[in-house]
């Protein structure tokens, strides 16, 4: 059963029943995933930086965006219009893949992992992390690696305060730190 079906059929009524409404679009829900990756490391040691843009593409399944510099900024060797990163914006079935490969696939496959923590939310209801290799995504493989990057995904959620994103996502089996 895929994580949509799920979150229509058993995670919904949950969360009606926690929360107390009765409206379930007052309830909170995921609206889209943020996945972003630099590539100013990749630009400074005249690697080639399509390597980022096709490791993003392959983990979320959709061709990346590369984000450019908006001002110059000398101290950082920048100039104005020079690639500095990339993402990628998932919504709807494909947001509903993602999520459910990262808490059953990846998250797993992460070395000495004891869950994530609870001070990630912005305090509007929406929850960022940061991962340091991409390797660990089972769509990468390791043997054409350069190097590994880190990859920040953002997930985005419509209604809910930092209290009802988490109950959210804990109803998904998203892994936080146990206290």
């Amino acid at each position: 059963m895929s994580l949509f079906k799920d979150y229509r059929q058993k995670i919904l009524p949950a969360l009606q029943k926690k929360t107390g409404r009765k409206n379930v679009y007052s309830l909170p829900k995921i609206t889209k995933i943020v996945v972003n990756a630099g590539i100013g490391e990749w630009m400074k040691s005249e690697k080639n930086p399509d390597a980022v843009v096709d490791g993003i593409a392959r983990i979320t399944g959709q061709h990346p965006v590369v984000r450019k510099s908006r001002v110059s900024i000398s101290n950082f060797k920048l100039r104005e219009g020079m690639p500095v990163g990339v993402s990628v914006t998932l919504r709807g079935k494909k947001m509903y893949d993602f999520l459910e490969r990262l808490i059953k696939i990846v998250f797993p496959r992460i070395r000495d992992f004891r869950g994530f923590s609870e001070k990630s939310f912005d305090g509007r209801g929406n929850y960022s992390l940061g991962i340091r290799e991409h390797l660990i995504f089972p769509e990468i493989p390791t043997d054409e690696i350069l190097r590994p990057f880190g990859v920040q995904i953002t997930l985005t959620t419509q209604n809910a305060t930092d209290a009802e994103c988490k109950m959210l996502l804990d109803e998904f089996g998203f892994p936080f730190r146990k206290k």
